[in-house]
């Protein structure tokens, strides 16, 4: 099954575009989940939100939606994978008032991070086994069977990526589940993914993963709300060939 939607709901040029003029922006996120049945949310990447205000956004949430949240630099950027024990406690102990809204924990590790399989398997231990984990290493040293088997052994996900209509990535299945970020298309206007590269990404998913898999896919083109448009797009997509499975 897949879940499509967009990497965040807060930008101001989606008002107008995706968001009627006269709607409050603490509404958005109503609004947005009327429309789509998951977000990834990026900013706890860079701030981590105190519990209530991951509680205030499942008020928000309909039964059913999923809200994604990247895993706070602190333990990616600032600790690099090291002690991961006391961050990724405090991170779910904050994140836990989604409730049943929490989705998967994506780990985007620097650019700059080398591969380091051990710290990884010692950072994947500490996430209880109800908790989907998708990791985004950034550094090519990271493509090797040992890496891929440490993420298999926790049957945590690699994050597929796209750029410019090229994957960014090797295409590895370590999970039980998928997970697919799209940051700029070469459509027209401008960042914008075309009906073929979409139909590219959803053949390649559904070749490698069972009918009854969860797949994420986050449009991260988010300027002119380039994002929400191929979103709807490849939802009304997949809707197609998942009736036809």
């Amino acid at each position: 099954m897949f879940h499509i939607g967009t990497s965040g709901w807060q930008y101001a040029d989606w008002r107008d575009r995706f968001y009627p003029a006269a709607l409050p922006q603490r509404r958005w996120l109503a609004y947005y989940a009327e429309h789509f049945g998951t977000v990834e949310v990026n900013n706890t990447f860079y701030r981590l939100p105190e519990r209530d205000t991951f509680a205030a956004w499942a008020r928000d949430l309909p039964n059913g939606f999923t809200m994604t949240v990247k895993m706070s630099r602190y333990l990616t950027h600032v600790k690099r994978l090291s002690e991961p024990a006391e961050p990724v406690a405090r991170f779910l102990e904050h994140a836990s008032g989604l409730e049943e809204h929490l989705g998967p924990i994506l780990i985007q590790l620097p650019p700059n991070l080398r591969a380091k399989p051990e710290a990884l398997d010692d950072t994947l231990g500490q996430f209880p086994a109800s908790i989907r984990v998708v990791v985004e290493p950034r550094h090519d040293s990271w493509w090797s069977d040992e890496v891929r088997e440490v993420m298999a052994d926790h049957n945590a996900a690699l994050c597929w990526a796209d750029r410019r209509s090229r994957p960014m990535t090797p295409l590895w299945t370590t999970a039980d589940f998928g997970y697919l970020r799209l940051h700029e298309g070469l459509a027209s206007p401008a960042t914008s993914y075309g009906v073929r590269a979409l139909d590219t990404w959803r053949e390649r998913l559904e070749e490698r993963f069972d009918t009854d898999a969860d797949i994420y896919v986050y449009f991260n083109n988010d300027t002119g709300a380039a994002a929400v448009d191929n979103a709807v797009t490849m939802r009304r997509r997949t809707d197609r060939t998942e009736r036809r499975r």
